[in-house]
């Protein structure tokens, strides 16, 4: 997965884009994702990888793969950011532990 599999059309890359900058937005993805997810129009697919914290899925449907590592910061906050952290723990299990 690289940047020619980048889908420009993919709600999701909005939603991790505009999430990513504002705390406040953050705080309501992880209060109430399926109205997060609804407001910003994803499909049931991408709804369903976020659900289940799948990067891997969202990286197959086109997710940029800079803000891959951005989608494990929602779920584990980014604070203290290192090879151990929560956060590079999940990404690491769906990106690394998972390949095809």
């Amino acid at each position: 997965m690289s940047i020619k599999d980048l889908n420009r059309t993919l709600p999701s890359n909005r939603m991790i884009f505009e999430l990513r900058h504002d705390p406040a937005r953050v705080e309501r993805f992880r209060a109430d994702m399926e109205a997060v997810m609804e407001k910003y129009g994803l499909s049931e697919a991408e709804k369903e990888a976020f659900r289940h914290q799948d990067i891997r899925a969202l990286a197959k449907m086109g997710v940029h793969p800079y803000f891959l590592p951005q989608v494990s910061r929602l779920y584990r906050g980014g604070a203290y950011n290192h090879n151990d952290s929560p956060a590079a723990e999940l990404y690491r299990r769906n990106m690394i532990d998972k390949q095809d």
